[in-house]
């Protein structure tokens, strides 16, 4: 047991630069709100649901963090900072990164019955803090929210969504993504191909205007009016 804390805590400080050391780490909220998520699901799963909920009260009032005591967690799961809410029927994979102030919640269900109203979140995904992950849908494997981003479709493997509702840029992770990314927002390099197109496109447009003064420059000299005006 201790050999796996002390890898759950190498897991964070290989994504945080900001610990001195392991027992700073220990002071996170989100270890704490981990740490207590972990026994309000055994009760839970044991259907003591009493006691899960008041051990999910005691960790919020504790970390400001509310994880449901139904979410299923991975291995090495890390919220920066906190101020989360996860909800009942959310799933998450293992090495997710969260940052503060994201919601994984659910849709309402017209029907009044339960049933998969949360995201499910693969292995290796970063949310990036203030966004909205909303619904039964599912961020594939080393997909990335970015900052503020309000998801409510599946995102695909390997995605980086952003926006407001948010947008997949369309660019394999493989071709350009570090193995983590902070925030899980791109901030250096471009990651949309857009950027490239619009390039591409200004540089098609100067050489069109370009060839077009030079007809009219053309067309000019070789116009008779202006030539016999000109001889008159």
């Amino acid at each position: 047991m201790f050999e796996r804390l002390v890898s759950y805590l190498d897991s964070i400080r290989a994504r945080d630069p900001a610990p001195r050391s392991r027992w700073e780490i220990l002071l996170y909220p989100g270890v704490w709100a981990l740490a207590f998520h972990r026994a309000a699901h055994w009760l839970f799963e044991a259907n003591l649901f009493f006691l899960a909920r008041l051990v999910n009260h005691i960790s919020r009032w504790l970390t400001a963090i509310d994880i449901h005591p139904g979410a299923k967690i991975g291995k090495n799961f890390f919220i920066d900072h906190g101020f989360t809410v996860i909800g009942e029927t959310a799933e998450i994979g293992d090495n997710v990164t969260i940052y503060q102030c994201v919601t994984l919640g659910g849709t309402n269900p017209t029907n009044g019955k339960g049933g998969k109203r949360h995201p499910t979140l693969c292995d290796n995904v970063i949310v990036g803090s203030g966004a909205q992950v909303i619904g039964p849908i599912t961020v594939g494997e080393r997909a990335r929210v970015g900052a503020n981003a309000v998801v409510t479709d599946d995102v695909p493997e390997g995605a980086t969504m952003i926006g407001l509702k948010a947008r997949s840029t369309l660019v394999p992770a493989e071709t350009w993504l570090r193995e983590f990314i902070p925030y899980g927002t791109p901030c250096d390099e471009p990651c949309e191909p857009g950027v490239e197109r619009v390039e591409r496109l200004e540089n098609e447009l100067n050489a069109l205007r370009k060839e077009l003064a030079e007809l009219r420059a053309e067309k000019s000299l070789d116009d008779p009016t202006r030539k016999s005006g000109t001889d008159s």
